[in-house]
């Protein structure tokens, strides 16, 4: 089993990139919806986070408010470590579950957007970084999921340096360009991986 990490600042572009090695035969594992899902209503995570927040974190319908949430703890490292060590050590429990089910041959791709922030590029065999310009970032957020110049930026500015996430990486995809560009890239980092598995 190869074990690729894949990260990347918000808006870079990562999700685009995991699909795509998704259709190449990854066992891709995301770590984003996996912390979704250990903050479901009745799960232990989120009551934990409601103890940690309060109700008001709370939608009218018993969810996990995720904008509410943000925007507290975007604000504030402090509040921000709290969450972190309700939800991370779940998600790392889930990820081990899914990894223990791969084939023994898998190429497992994680998907984790805070990979280089809590300092897990060891724990991988291979370290993917999708890079993109802040301005591109931005933009993308603005045109794919609504957010304002400040709210992006502010996502942007908690998260790790592009400099900082480069340092790490084994291949850096720079996602700059068009689709059919990084398309091209992760064909090519596919058969590389293969190639890795294949020598292992």
């Amino acid at each position: 089993m190869l074990k690729v990490g894949l990260t990347g600042g918000i808006g870079s572009g990562k999700s685009a990139v995991a699909a795509r090695l998704k259709e190449h035969g990854a066992v891709v594992i995301d770590a984003d919806r996996l912390a979704r899902q250990v903050v479901e209503p009745g799960t232990p995570g989120l009551a934990a986070v409601v103890a940690e927040f309060g109700d008001e974190v709370l939608l009218p319908g018993g969810g996990l408010d995720r904008e509410k949430v943000g925007a507290i703890v975007f604000a504030d490292a402090d509040r921000l470590a709290a969450l972190n060590a309700i939800v991370h050590p779940l998600v790392g429990e889930r990820m081990r579950e899914l990894m223990d089910a791969a084939p023994a041959d898998a190429i497992v791709v994680y998907d984790v957007p805070l990979l280089t922030e809590n300092n897990l590029a060891e724990f991988y065999d291979v370290v993917v970084v999708v890079d993109a310009p802040v301005e591109t970032q931005v933009e993308r957020l603005a045109a794919n999921r609504g957010m304002s110049q400040d709210a992006s930026r502010a996502r942007i500015a908690a998260q790790a340096t592009r400099e900082a996430r480069r340092a790490i990486a084994h291949h850096v995809i720079d996602n700059s360009g068009s689709l059919d560009d990084l398309k091209v890239q992760v064909d090519e980092l596919w058969a590389s991986l293969v190639r890795r598995a294949a020598d292992a």
